[in-house]
């Protein structure tokens, strides 16, 4: 990233007029002291990042009018050495804390699967309170990826600082004045500040790809809670996201083909599920996640059709209410699969009408 050319003319004029000041951070720990993680133990680097920072080589006054912009260049390029190192230790603090955080929520999730797993009352209240546990541990790590968004600003100014002053040791091999040692002290500053740019574009690449890989970390496990929320509702184990294609098969006994069912979509085809609204409070939400993932591991680009299916007995005032019955039926079943995470644009609502549905209707699931 980079500012306008304005700002860079105007950077560069201030470089060589008199160099950049660089004011400490208190945000930034002091370079070699070691960023303590939450808890109060200290993270382990991750990730080579920057490395050992660029020494920068001493020079002796010349007396020249160049001299004097070279002592500044060099001052500066240790002030942006000294900047570097400290957003280095802060994002090694943040990787850190992201750890402890990712551990912490993984630790809640598992404690709700393994029960799950073992079986449980609907509605348990106290997986329900492990869930706005985890919850709230997934919101930190979303915290930590907003800190790594300030802080790729933060390394961001410094890239642009690094380019600058590169420019600017370059422009002062054209001031007049100077001696044969003012240029020999440019060329090894020009060296050393070649290195630093290299070292501060490494960061912000580490950073970048750091904070991206946990956004979409954080996104593809905001969709995993949904669906355990929809799993400690029922007291039962679902599983993973549907948005999300798994590795191992759920286990699904197909439904027996009935009558064909008169839809546009699915005329002829044997449903993937049927479920039928002959009682009250059906519980049809885990044979449902286990179909349709089934159907989801063979077929990763599958689309759904829900089809509501009202009988073909009865006046036109029955078949009129049935119809109805059996539409809010299926909008109830697609909600269910909203919340499983099937993304919208892979399922479709219909309607239709079979001699074999029972008098409430039913609701039949089709892939394609």
């Amino acid at each position: 990233m980079t500012l306008k050319k304005t700002h860079a003319v105007a950077l560069c004029a201030a470089l060589l007029a008199g160099g950049c000041s660089f004011a400490d951070d208190a945000l930034f720990p002091a370079p070699g002291t070691a960023p303590a993680g939450r808890g109060g133990a200290a993270p382990g680097q991750s990730g080579a990042t920057v490395g050992e920072a660029v020494s920068v080589t001493p020079g002796s006054a010349t007396g020249t009018y160049v001299g004097v912009k070279v002592a500044a260049l060099r001052n500066d390029l240790q002030g942006l050495q000294t900047t570097l190192g400290r957003q280095n230790q802060a994002l090694q603090q943040i990787r850190g804390e992201t750890v402890q955080d990712s551990q912490h929520y993984h630790g809640t999730v598992a404690a709700i699967n393994a029960r799950l797993q073992l079986g449980t009352t609907p509605g348990n209240p106290i997986l329900a309170q492990q869930w706005n546990a985890a919850q709230s541990e997934l919101d930190r790590i979303s915290d930590d990826v907003l800190k790594m968004n300030r802080l790729a600003n933060d390394v961001t100014a410094s890239s642009t600082m690094a380019g600058y002053l590169l420019e600017s040791v370059r422009a002062a091999r054209l001031l007049s004045g100077a001696v044969d040692e003012d240029h020999r002290q440019l060329s090894v500053l020009e060296d050393e500040t070649n290195r630093t740019v290299v070292m501060v574009e490494r960061l912000l690449t580490e950073l970048t790809d750091d904070a991206a890989r946990q956004q979409q970390y954080v996104a593809s496990e905001k969709q995993n809670l949904n669906t355990l929320a929809l799993g400690i509702k029922n007291g039962a184990l679902f599983g993973g996201s549907l948005a999300t294609t798994a590795s191992n098969a759920a286990a699904f006994e197909p439904a027996p083909a009935p009558t064909p069912v008169r839809s546009a979509f699915t005329v002829g085809d044997p449903p993937l599920v049927i479920i039928r609204f002959d009682k009250p409070n059906v519980s049809y939400e885990g044979a449902l996640y286990a179909a349709v993932k089934s159907a989801l591991d063979r077929r990763p680009n599958a689309v759904f059709d829900v089809v509501a299916v009202s009988p073909e007995t009865g006046n036109p005032a029955q078949h009129t209410l049935a119809a109805s019955n059996a539409r809010r039926n299926a909008e109830a079943v697609l909600r269910s699969l909203a919340a499983m995470n099937m993304p919208a644009n892979r399922v479709r609502l219909s309607t239709g009408s079979s001699a074999t549905a029972s008098t409430n209707g039913e609701v039949q699931v089709f892939v394609r």
